[in-house]
């Protein structure tokens, strides 16, 4: 028999890769941090002699969440303006509360408290634009999440640079220090069309041909947005973009609410991923992407919870049924983006926008352990009949006992094994009086 880490048995198993596919009482064998093999349980058993062995006859397991948009710090600004229109949202409340109080320790208090709700939620890989990447970053690191961070850009002097070059001189050296650390990934973040220039889009297009990392930002979010680009511009967004070259595979476009036939087309065209924010659109009333369009023309879409200040969580198994449902509205079909497709856009279609698909995303040989379970036995989710429909339409994220990132058992039985609760709550409250006063 052959020694490895940690063989994982189950009742189900979805591995996302080969599509549709749904395995029956089979077993994950690990080793390394490396999915080694999937296989039935009764092979596994004959095959393999693991260090520790979890038995989990009612759950279904699945790759794990990739939350592919978020601003992760934002946490400590959970429910503090609430019911607003996204412009006035942001100006009146959120910037001006962000210019009194966001500083290192608000960065390290916030991106901890999203870690600690991402992983209770399931998601194993968070993309994230904010302020002080590297503190995100090296949290994301010593907790054991895959991060990729956001070397954000504005032309707006913040706390964190003072202009556009200085953002991206920041960034680079933020992505120089971390280049070598597996769980951690970058990508320029320039936050939207209308808060950067022309000149530092053009030095973020060069400097992404250089270090083949991806582009996330903001686009096509507001009818606003798209007004304000043609009264300055002449030009929608997306055709300033396509002028200064940014549309291409490396480009994670956020929102995509206003979107023409001609602009479905051209993204399409171009490799442009799409990162759709059901529950944050919805509740800022910003629009609708028109996800079915977009994947029947062939458009990669991925899935993002959008920070705690506008959703008001980090809970992927909710926005990918909002997903799923809010897709059969817009679009008047019933058939439309069904569960397995749903669940394809919360886990490989997320890697795939990040340039991770041969890391996380899915089940198969070679790919790290970033693993989650469903416990399937419990009220809300009997009768059983479609294990992958009863995942997106009826489990909630209480539902997730447990997750793996590489292997690492981070969450076991809904308790974190890496983090002190105690003390996350603790300063969240300081932050709450502090904001509140």
């Amino acid at each position: 028999m052959q020694q490895i880490d940690l063989l994982i048995k189950a009742g189900w198993i979805i591995p996302i890769e080969p599509a549709n596919t749904l395995l029956r009482d089979s077993a994950i064998a690990i080793h390394n941090g490396r999915i080694m093999e999937i296989l039935t349980i009764s092979d596994a058993q004959k095959k393999y002699l693991a260090d520790i062995t979890h038995d989990l006859p009612n759950h279904v397991l699945t790759p794990g969440f990739i939350n592919t948009h978020t601003h992760s710090a934002m946490s400590l600004l959970r429910g503090l303006s609430d019911d607003l229109p996204l412009m006035q949202w942001l100006q009146d409340h959120i910037w001006p509360a962000e210019s009194r109080h966001v500083n290192e320790h608000f960065v390290k208090d916030g991106s901890q408290l999203a870690i600690a709700e991402m992983l209770r939620s399931g998601t194993t890989c968070f993309n994230d634009m904010y302020f002080y990447p590297d503190i995100t970053a090296r949290l994301a690191n010593e907790n054991g999440i895959r991060s990729v961070v956001g070397l954000i850009v504005l032309d707006a002097p913040t706390i964190w640079a003072s202009n556009a070059d200085e953002y991206i001189n920041k960034g680079l050296e933020v992505n120089d220090h971390f280049r070598d650390e597996e769980l951690v990934n970058t990508a320029f973040a320039p936050h939207a069309p209308y808060t950067v220039s022309d000149k530092p889009l053009q030095h973020i297009q060069t400097l992404v041909n250089e270090l083949d990392i991806p582009v996330h930002m903001h686009v096509h979010e507001t009818r606003d947005e798209i007004e304000q680009s043609l009264k300055v511009h002449k030009l929608r967004p997306l055709a300033r973009l396509e002028q200064l070259g940014l549309l291409s595979p490396n480009l994670l476009a956020v929102h995509m609410t206003q979107l023409e036939d001609h602009e479905i087309d051209s993204i399409a065209e171009y490799g442009v991923n799409v990162v759709h924010c059901p529950e944050s659109n919805l509740k800022l009333a910003s629009g609708f992407c028109p996800v079915s369009r977009l994947a029947a023309a062939g458009v990669n879409v991925a899935l993002g919870t959008d920070g705690a200040a506008s959703n008001n969580d980090l809970d992927m198994s909710s926005d990918m049924k909002t997903a799923a449902l809010l897709a059969k509205a817009v679009s008047s079909d019933a058939s439309a983006l069904p569960a397995m497709q749903a669940l394809e856009m919360a886990t490989l279609n997320g890697a795939r926008a990040l340039g991770l698909e041969e890391t996380t995303g899915s089940l198969v040989a070679g790919k790290a352990a970033d693993i989650i379970a469903f416990d399937l036995e419990t009220i809300e989710t009997q009768p059983l009949y479609n294990p992958s429909s009863q995942l997106v339409y009826a489990c909630s994220r209480d539902k997730i006992t447990d997750v793996w990132v590489n292997g690492q058992h981070l969450l076991t039985d809904r308790e974190l094994t890496r983090i002190d609760q105690d003390e996350i709550l603790h300063k969240a409250k300081e932050w709450q009086q502090q904001i509140k006063e």
